[in-house]
């Protein structure tokens, strides 16, 4: 009885919180600023709703719909009446260390995973394309870095802040997490669906990191950045070819491992650390 009845206070407080409010608001208005733009680019790359969205006309889609993140961001902080700060973003000495650590952090996890699946003989190393990374690598880590401070900004800063104001830490964890995971359905949806769980624990971790950060976006955008840099280096670059020895289920489901259980060991080991960071 105890237990059913602190859900179905949680239910409640979901259900009526203001937030919800202004977190569809707030899509709603991104996705209106979007739509005009979105249909040129898609008269461009000659697309049309139904089709099958391919990687090259993807990315100027998904271009478009970051290049107006900054229009939203503007006018969310005139209406809240708030700042980048309140959001986690200043932009000092500080946020630039965060930054750096959550890079490191991200790739020594990538490298112990896929180092271990290595040794197991899961995947095999690709050392003659490694010579492809020179032309590769500084451009996919300002992909990244762009990336992860938009993403950062949206889900760990602003949404986690509508939730907060009314729901508490835990909640606007989960629901920010949550929303995070889903909105990925969006570009892809049979790839997605295994990943979804990935996605949710990944937003989860990131908002830990933003906590540890003393409520700042440096070390999860660090993190999400390099995440993104070093698993676009493996594909782009064809570091890796996965070998038949390793189930799916570990490796990953359609090599995605997000959608695996060593991608979830990663996102669990880098909580670990956090924690770690947290208590010095």
């Amino acid at each position: 009885m105890v237990f059913s009845s602190i859900i179905s206070e949680l239910l409640e407080g979901v259900t009526t919180a203001q937030s919800w409010l202004k977190v569809v608001a707030f899509f709603f208005a991104w996705g209106v600023a979007w739509l005009p733009v979105a249909a040129l680019v898609a008269i461009a790359v000659r697309w049309q709703p139904g089709q099958p969205l391919t990687s090259e006309k993807k990315i100027p889609l998904l271009a478009s719909l970051y290049l107006i993140v900054p229009l939203i961001v503007w006018g969310t902080i005139a209406i809240e009446g708030t700042s980048l700060a309140n959001y986690g973003l200043s932009w000092n000495f500080s946020l630039l260390i965060s930054l750096l650590g959550g890079l490191a952090i991200a790739i020594f996890g990538l490298l112990l995973v896929f180092g271990i699946e290595s040794a197991l003989g899961w995947v095999e190393w690709q050392w003659e394309n490694f010579g492809r990374l020179r032309s590769q690598v500084l451009p996919i880590l300002t992909l990244g870095l762009l990336i992860g401070i938009i993403e950062e900004l949206i889900f760990r800063g602003i949404l986690y802040n509508f939730f907060h104001s009314d729901l508490g830490v835990g909640l606007a964890a989960i629901l920010s997490s949550l929303i995070f995971a889903l909105t990925h359905l969006l570009w892809e949806q049979q790839d997605t669906l295994p990943q979804l769980p990935g996605l949710w624990l990944m937003g989860l971790v990131l908002v830990l990191a933003r906590l540890v950060d003393g409520g700042q976006l440096g070390l999860p955008w660090g993190l999400h950045a390099g995440w993104v840099w070093g698993l676009t280096c493996l594909d782009s670059a064809e570091l890796i070819t996965y070998t038949t020895k390793g189930s799916p289920w570990f490796t990953g489901l359609n090599q995605n491992p997000l959608a695996g259980i060593a991608g979830i060991s990663c996102l669990l080991l880098t909580g670990v650390v956090l924690v770690a960071l947290g208590t010095l």
